[in-house]
């Protein structure tokens, strides 16, 4: 079967989740209009190329369809995992990768907007911030999960709210929650779990490590250098002896020189021979190494408001041959007899996350919707993340097999077509292959035309290819 006819298939099984026939239509385009090398992924620019004839009906069925139609984000994206999971192989081991994005905005009226920061800009500005769960193995990933970030200001403001549509259920929420609210509705649509990954923006949150440990969710997550533990052999002392008179305390205490200390100054007194040299994949020119060393130990937060120490732990901390101090610390609840270069490896499977923002907003318009309401937003990434989802396993079932082209209909758009949005002076890249991003395209068309693609599309003629 061809990709054409496979994608075909993949999407009337993707309608079966919308709950009525007459959403089909509008479904199969707009991820017939992400799957486009067109730069501009918006409602306009995608029904200007989806039906040229009609650019003004079909712009209006879009928009209804991501901003104003009742369909459930979750059924929707529990049938891209579906389709997706078969080829992960999962039984070879899994992870659970939690993260956020941002999307530069303007302005104060699209949900959630407000200065905070920004992956995507490196610093404090105007954007929109988006939490994510993964599920990622050593071949693949793919999101399963998404909700935006709702600032408080946000969250306390009925007028902007109600004009947003955001749902009454929805409160404020730490980025941490979100991620454990993530988290629960996965294990309850019966995603296979795995290894909970994180970076220290979540891994830093007691309560969210806490929240793992009670859905028996094992994690390898990063802290800060600030974090507080017990060095090894360390405990809290236990409660004060009882009085003659009162109740009997039963706090955990501390007391001059008997104090918990940073991970930084912890990794800072070990010895030299603490320290080993692991390597954990392959890089793009050479195999990436560092310096590593890891100990058992308790985490302190607060644990003189406890009546019972904390297990124990794995403090891995990487620290780079050259740097004045380790650069990087992780805590993680995984077997206290795994090896050292194993947990580094798992800790370093973070990075796939990385690669799944890169396609979906360089090539699918994740940070492309120009609606401000919730349902609009939430619809738009289900819908990137529903086209990566094919693509993905497009890249897993690759085996360099020739198979038969199908062509779409030609566009009919003029060279000088230029969607609102646009920026000037710039082109899209005119053939997508589903082993590379769009960042790693030319301009030279010889060059592509020598590369095995998944679509191929001309400025007035989009073809569907496959290899």
């Amino acid at each position: 079967m061809g990709n054409l006819s496979e994608f075909d298939e993949y999407l009337e099984f993707l309608c079966k989740g919308l709950g009525h026939a007459d959403r089909h239509r509008s479904l199969a385009d707009y991820c017939h209009g992400l799957m486009l090398p067109i730069e501009r992924k918006s409602v306009e620019p995608m029904a200007a190329h989806v039906d040229p004839i009609h650019v003004g009906a079909k712009h209006q069925a879009l928009h209804h369809f991501v901003a104003k139609s009742d369909w459930s984000d979750e059924i929707i994206m529990g049938r891209v995992m579906e389709w997706v999971l078969p080829e992960l192989e999962v039984e070879n081991g899994r992870y659970w990768i939690i993260d956020d994005t941002g999307f530069p905005k303007k302005g104060k009226c699209s949900v959630g907007v407000a200065r905070q920061y920004c992956g995507q800009l490196g610093k404090q500005d105007n954007c929109q911030v988006a939490v994510s769960l993964s599920l990622a193995t050593e071949i693949g990933s793919v999101p399963v999960g998404y909700q935006l970030y709702l600032p408080k200001d946000w969250a306390g403001d009925v007028e902007r709210r109600a004009k947003a549509g955001v749902p009454e259920a929805i409160a404020f929420a730490t980025k941490p929650q979100i991620a454990l609210s993530l988290i629960r509705r996965a294990q309850k649509r019966g995603v296979p779990s795995g290894f909970v990954l994180a970076d220290a923006g979540y891994g830093s949150d007691t309560a969210f490590r806490d929240g793992l440990t009670e859905l028996n969710l094992p994690y390898v997550v990063g802290v800060t250098s600030q974090a507080s533990v017990w060095a090894p052999g360390v405990e809290p002392l236990p409660p004060k002896p009882r009085k003659q008179i009162g109740r009997s305390p039963k706090l955990l205490r501390r007391a001059p020189g008997h104090e918990p200390s940073s991970v930084r100054m912890l990794a800072l007194e070990w010895p030299a021979e603490n320290w080993r040299e692991v390597s954990w994949r392959e890089g793009t020119n050479a195999m990436l190494m560092s310096r590593f060393a890891f100990v058992r130990i308790r985490p302190s937060h607060r644990d003189y408001w406890r009546t019972s120490v904390r297990e124990e732990e794995w403090l891995l901390v990487e620290w780079p041959e050259g740097e004045d101090a380790p650069t990087k610390y992780w805590l993680s609840t995984l077997p206290s007899d795994i090896p050292l270069e194993e947990l580094v490896r798992i800790a370093k499977m973070r990075w796939r996350i990385e690669r799944d923002y890169q396609e979906l907003k360089q090539e699918f318009g994740l940070g492309h919707f120009e609606g401000r309401g919730w349902r609009g937003f939430h619809h738009h990434a289900t819908l990137c993340i529903a086209a990566y989802g094919f693509l993905m396993t497009a890249r897993l079932k690759g085996d360099g097999s020739q198979k038969n082209s199908s062509e779409l209909p030609s566009s009919g758009l003029p060279k000088s077509y230029r969607p609102r949005g646009s920026r000037a002076g710039s082109a899209s890249c005119t053939r997508f292959d589903p082993n590379i991003t769009f960042a790693d395209c030319q301009s030279d068309r010889e060059t592509f035309a020598k590369m095995p693609v998944l679509w191929a599309a001309g400025i007035g003629k989009h073809s569907f290819v496959t290899q």
